[in-house]
């Protein structure tokens, strides 16, 4: 007979853990950090919190949920750790890029209208895949900022404290993060 944690509502089997949830939580970090091994170990680090949290689980929330909640607590670790590593962006690193001395879009970087609906691309597998290729080439603190606000549904204000950056680099940071995906995804799905 198996051994099982029961408390409040929901229980907890440890050792169904690995089987039952790796993959999932492998795929939530995956889509929030780029680097597949630091995802593993994320998933591996929220394992191992878990059995030593186990004690503390009063089953309000299922162990599924509970899990998450642990797994999403690290990667929000991950960003910070990231921040606190990672000399703050300065303004200077795109502009040139995109903008003119007057501030203006040069002509070729303007934003086009792709002519697409959502249903038509943003559903397919395809294109999260060049998504998910193009958020890799951003800055870790790009992709952390981008991730927190649209995969988390975190607002800026949460998201700066998190990270421990200003509103202006918080906007720098975003303005950049889509920049490198729009050009990105324009080369490699719309050029295909």
């Amino acid at each position: 007979m198996r051994e099982t944690d029961v408390m409040g509502n929901h229980s907890l089997q440890p050792e169904d853990w690995v089987d039952n949830y790796s993959d999932m939580l492998y795929r939530y970090t995956a889509m929030r950090v780029s680097d597949t091994e630091v995802a593993k170990d994320i998933v591996q680090d929220t394992f191992l919190s878990a059995w030593k949290a186990r004690d503390g689980y009063k089953g309000d929330a299922s162990e599924k949920n509970w899990l998450y909640t642990i797994c999403r607590n690290k990667i929000i670790d991950h960003y910070r750790k990231a921040s606190n590593n990672i000399a703050k962006q300065g303004i200077e690193d795109y502009e040139d890029l995109f903008f003119n001395e007057q501030g203006h879009w040069k002509q070729d970087t303007v934003p086009t209208d792709w002519g697409v609906t959502y249903t038509d691309t943003v559903e397919t597998k395809e294109f999260y895949k060049i998504l998910n290729e193009c958020k890799e080439n951003l800055k870790e603190l790009q992709q952390a900022v981008f991730s927190l606000k649209y995969f988390d549904d975190m607002k800026s204000e949460d998201i700066c404290k998190l990270l421990d950056i200003t509103p202006s680099n918080y906007w720098v940071l975003m303005h950049r993060a889509k920049l490198g995906l729009r050009t990105c995804i324009e080369k490699n799905w719309f050029n295909k």
